[in-house]
């Protein structure tokens, strides 16, 4: 397949080098492209995992079992021959890329947001208002098919590959089509109903909401802390399942149907398999990868997980009068940790303008797509 991957975070890097392993054509963009000038000095990617350290040609043919990485600086030469466009990047910046990438799409490419947030509804929104006619299938998942960190520039350690990626599609009558050629790509990949069911299979604001609002104290006061590790407490797992129902209550009164996916089991060795496997919770704790320093008015489990995916999670359960109040109060703390109105995210149905729709209506622009 001709993939193209934008983005420079630990996703991104993850995606290029595995999707070049599998002999895909892969060129690969980012914003800044000054920082991919460690890479195309060197030439070549490092990827580590449970196969071991290789190299990855960057820039150049490759050999052996790699098909290469090559960087591209301009978007629009990066996509145009490009069948599937994977943006692993966080939900804070689809709106800026989404205005980016609208006026370049073509008809039957697919974007795919690993995790996605509703950022279909984004990229979609942003493809109309450039004028754009192109009909394009926008696909969003549960989470990044990678437990993966960057090591500096030319790096990246990949303690985890996703096993089950359930995927909803923008608009869903491209459903079939979508997934089919995505399966090539991500083998992982399973049918949910929507883009809407997709969003809300989200696992980032159910379980990092808790782990650092209720590890506030150990986050300031160390200069590292690992939050899956010593901030995985039993307490802490009362609350993260307690919100865990609210998503699966909210779910299930859409009309969505199981697996849900519970994040109970993220954490169990022996239950049923979770987008990671069985395991999964002792895959980052193993790593070691994930003890870092969590500045929580700027880090990603704040600014994506909070004020994104759990206010969006919220406002859904709002608009289809399922009560949420554990929701509704890590986000008044989230809040009050960081002066900002955590509840009033961009990514609400009120800021996507869709709350006043109703559920035929939310079920028409679901299938069908925005009007032309």
């Amino acid at each position: 397949m001709k993939v193209c991957v934008i983005g420079g975070g630990h996703g991104s890097y993850a995606a290029a080098a595995e999707l070049s392993e599998k002999d895909h054509h892969v060129t690969w963009w980012r914003r800044d492209s000054a920082a991919f000038s460690s890479l195309v000095e060197r030439g070549s990617l490092d990827i580590d995992d449970h196969r071991g350290r290789r190299q990855i040609d960057v820039d150049g043919v490759g050999s052996g079992a790699g098909g290469g990485i090559s960087i591209v600086a301009d978007l629009a030469e990066a996509v145009s021959n490009a069948e599937v466009i994977v943006a692993p990047v966080p939900a804070f910046a689809h709106e800026s890329l989404a205005r980016q990438l609208a006026p370049h799409l073509r008809d039957g490419q697919i974007v795919y947001l690993p995790p996605g947030s509703f950022g279909s509804i984004v990229f979609a929104q942003a493809v109309r208002a450039a004028g754009n006619p192109a009909d394009v299938a926008f696909a969003e998942t549960g989470t990044l098919p990678y437990l993966a960190r960057k090591h500096g520039d030319t790096r990246v350690v990949v303690s985890g590959y996703a096993t089950r990626l359930p995927t909803g599609v923008f608009p869903a009558r491209h459903t079939d089509r979508a997934l089919a050629v995505l399966g090539e790509v991500y083998p992982a990949v399973e049918r949910v109903e929507d883009a809407l069911s997709g969003a809300l299979m989200n696992a980032g604001p159910i379980i990092h909401p808790p782990l650092i609002l209720m590890n506030a104290g150990p986050l300031e006061h160390f200069p590292s802390w690992d939050i899956h590790n010593e901030g995985t407490q039993d307490s802490i797992r009362r609350v993260t399942t307690a919100l865990d129902a609210e998503r699966i209550a909210v779910r299930e009164a859409l009309g969505y149907h199981a697996p849900h996916f519970p994040l109970a089991d993220h954490y169990t060795a022996d239950g049923d398999e979770w987008m990671y496997g069985n395991a999964a919770h002792e895959k980052l704790t193993d790593s070691g990868d994930w003890r870092e320093d969590i500045d929580l008015h700027t880090h990603r489990y704040m600014v994506e997980d909070v004020e994104i995916g759990l206010a969006l999670l919220s406002s859904v359960a709002r608009w289809a009068s399922v009560p949420s109040p554990v929701a509704v109060g890590l986000l008044a703390l989230a809040g009050a940790v960081t002066g900002r109105p955590a509840a009033a995210g961009p990514r609400t149905l009120e800021s996507l303008g869709l709350a006043e729709l109703d559920p035929a209506g939310m079920r028409a622009l679901l299938q069908d797509g925005l009007a032309q």
